[in-house]
């Protein structure tokens, strides 16, 4: 796919999730779910987040607080990772799972902390090799 808005989706969906994470996701793709990667890519990654208004910041706050309401783990590990390269702090991120637990119950909430904990650490082990 070579469209404007998918290359500006790659740029920032490489920014924020590591080169490394989306490079395997597209290598990996097959016949089954390369459309899934290219839909992701331009629309989510090139029309959302390549959106003016919000900065990619804000953008991984929402995003923080409705995939922990969700309840969707892998995904919620890599936006907090995700986030930390946006600039959050882990004390914003900390807020934002406390909100989770206020609004979207503490289950959600306590899942949340322990991804958050396991992304901490590996983005430690990271920063440290």
């Amino acid at each position: 796919m070579s469209s404007e808005k998918y290359q500006k989706g790659l740029q920032i969906r490489t920014q924020v999730l590591g080169e490394a994470y989306v490079s395997k996701s597209i290598e990996n793709a097959d016949d089954f779910n390369r459309p899934l990667q290219e839909l992701v890519t331009e629309y989510c990654w090139g029309h959302v987040w390549g959106r003016d208004g919000l900065s990619l910041a804000q953008r991984s706050m929402i995003n923080l607080a409705m995939i922990s309401a969700l309840n969707r783990p892998h995904e919620l590990k890599l936006h907090i990772r995700g986030a930390l390269r946006n600039g959050l702090s882990r004390e914003q991120i900390r807020e934002i799972l406390l909100q989770v637990g206020i609004y979207c119950g503490v289950p959600a909430a306590v899942d949340s902390f322990r991804i958050a904990r396991e992304a901490f650490a590996e983005a430690d082990a990271e920063n440290q090799a």
